[in-house]
């Protein structure tokens, strides 16, 4: 059994690159992958979701992902050539009226255009790495292995604490079907006894076993007391199960109060009112745990 959260963390690096990937999940209906990343790792995201969707099942994972380059050969100037062969002309055809000079030397130009953004840039080089790729995949790879252990290790923990509330489920209905025994036992008998008293013995005993036999059909909860118990041993399978069972336990888990309410409502016993009231207590806490479950 594996929870839906957890952490994972993988480093890596090559002879370019430092890449580095933190995850954390938590419970969700679906499979939501949440990818921050710089935009240099944009044609690796469907290599990202790939790995993902091999490691998990459904969840929402958060992915931070920071890519550092090792090397400044990365930066490139950018001479914007056709600006500053105007702003060349406009300084010397201006130079006598600004500067006392009929012609400025181009030296000095340059080194006013340097002042300026517009005319000389320095921006990051986009270099194809073909080694990317593999790291990427590497690191993810990593980082999804720790997360599925994580996952595992917390739906070990979420697996006794199931186990213990189906025990306890289990042990309740035993003695809910046991006390249903005796009371159907003893009901028959004072039921009859009451009628002796008030008609003596014109009592017609073939028409009092009908009218008893009908009572007790309406508060029969025998069959959804086997119900019950058909859905316990079916939650003990998933619960041994390496497979994603949260949805199907849900499920079951909703049949399981769909049985606890039938058996309150046809029930006037406060014994049984008592059982069922605890019955329900411990399915809420399976299904507070259940909501967690991959």
């Amino acid at each position: 059994m594996k929870s839906m959260t957890g952490y994972g963390q993988a480093a890596r690096t090559n002879d370019n690159y430092e890449l580095n990937i933190e995850l954390k999940s938590v419970n969700n209906r679906f499979l939501d992958l949440q990818i921050r990343m710089p935009k240099e790792l944009n044609p690796y995201e469907a290599l990202i979701r790939q790995i993902a969707k091999e490691k998990i099942q459904r969840g929402r994972v958060d992915v931070f992902i920071n890519l550092t380059p090792l090397k400044s050969g990365n930066k490139q100037v950018v001479v914007h050539w056709e600006l500053l062969n105007q702003l060349v002309q406009e300084l010397q055809r201006g130079g006598k009226e600004h500067f006392g000079v009929v012609d400025l030397p181009v030296e000095q130009v340059l080194v006013k255009a340097m002042e300026q953004d517009d005319y000389v840039t320095i921006v990051d080089q986009q270099t194809a790495d073909d080694s990317l790729e593999g790291l990427v995949g590497e690191v993810a790879a990593a980082a999804f292995t720790q997360l599925a252990t994580s996952r595992e290790k917390e739906g070990a923990g979420i697996q006794k604490v199931l186990a213990e509330y189906s025990e306890k489920v289990q042990q309740l209905t035993g003695e809910l079907a046991s006390f249903v025994t005796e009371y159907e036992a003893d009901y028959q008998q004072r039921y009859q006894a009451k009628l002796e008293e008030y008609l003596g013995s014109t009592v017609d005993h073939d028409r009092l076993l009908t009218e008893l036999a009908i009572l007790l059909e309406r508060g029969d909860i025998h069959e959804e007391l086997d119900r019950l118990g058909i859905h316990l041993e079916k939650m003990s399978g998933l619960l041994q199960t390496t497979d994603p069972v949260g949805r199907e336990l849900d499920f079951l888990l909703q049949e399981m109060n769909r049985e606890v309410n039938t058996i309150g409502s046809k029930s006037s016993p406060i014994q049984i009112k008592d059982i069922v009231v605890q019955l329900k207590t411990i399915l809420e806490k399976i299904r507070e745990q259940i909501q967690n479950v991959e």
